[in-house]
């Protein structure tokens, strides 16, 4: 079972996405490469858009969790990164909808200069567990 904490003698997250720890017990950790807006056709999706962008990455994470019986409250960690500091609210919007309080990973905002594509506005790295009792390997 994870569980999340923030200790109480310390800043707090005040609502943001996010826990201060994270422990994780018995489970599969599953390391998810770096996902963007890219649709299942490589077209990137949401040109100019933080949040429209944001969503898709999230989607596509939870296409990778869904193929071996992981969700979205099994991420323990996620570290995004992103070009523009007024893209923040629409980034923390996004993150907010899919990970409650009670499910928010740890979590890390990197600002940086520029992603694979030009028109890549965000990309979010997870590290999930999966519990043993919902993990479906996949063939090889």
């Amino acid at each position: 079972m994870t569980h999340r904490f923030n200790p109480p003698d310390m800043w707090q997250p005040n609502g943001r996405a996010f826990s201060q720890g994270v422990a994780h017990g018995d489970g599969v950790v599953v390391h998810i490469t770096g996902q963007v807006a890219w649709d299942e056709h490589d077209r990137v999706v949401g040109v100019g858009d933080a949040e429209a962008q944001m969503e898709k990455s999230i989607d596509n994470i939870q296409l990778v969790l869904d193929e071996i019986g992981g969700t979205l409250t099994d991420i323990v960690s996620m570290t995004i990164y992103f070009l523009d500091r007024g893209d923040l609210p629409a980034i923390q919007r996004v993150r907010a909808r899919h990970f409650p309080a009670e499910t928010a990973p740890a979590s890390v905002l990197i600002q940086v200069p520029g992603l694979v594509l030009p028109e890549f506005l965000v990309e979010l790295v997870p590290i999930a567990v999966v519990p043993h009792d919902r993990f479906r390997p996949r063939p090889r």
